[in-house]
């Protein structure tokens, strides 16, 4: 699918499919996280099953409020002391299928909060 991002400062999601993610119209095969305030790096997990709290410690660590967290092609919740370190920093996790995540970041980022999306891919 092909979208028309809101008008934003950071990166937005241009379009999606199974297996993909255009960040600006760049194609990405493998899982990242994305941030409104431009940060963008690979996450190193293929599949839900290898999620680690050091996956999420990362994220803890940028200046965030939100985590929108795409868990792949089908909605799966991340175990709850997986999460502890954005707890610990009352950052709020919404957890959604990739393409929902990717669709719901390009909202949050068009109104300028301060989020980021875990995407699985």
């Amino acid at each position: 699918m092909k979208l028309h991002p809101d008008a934003t400062q950071g990166p937005s999601v241009t379009g999606y499919g199974s297996g993909w993610v255009a960040i600006n119209g760049e194609k990405f095969t493998t899982s990242l996280v994305l941030s409104a305030a431009g940060e963008r790096f690979d996450w190193n997990c293929t599949q839900f099953e290898e999620l680690q709290t050091s996956h999420f410690e990362r994220i803890a660590a940028m200046d965030v409020d939100l985590v929108i967290f795409g868990s792949g092609a089908r909605l799966r919740f991340p175990k709850p002391e997986l999460l502890k370190a954005l707890y610990a920093r009352r950052i709020g996790v919404e957890t959604m299928d990739t393409h929902a995540a990717c669709r719901t970041y390009n909202f949050l980022a068009s109104e300028g909060r301060k989020v980021v999306a875990a995407l699985l891919l």
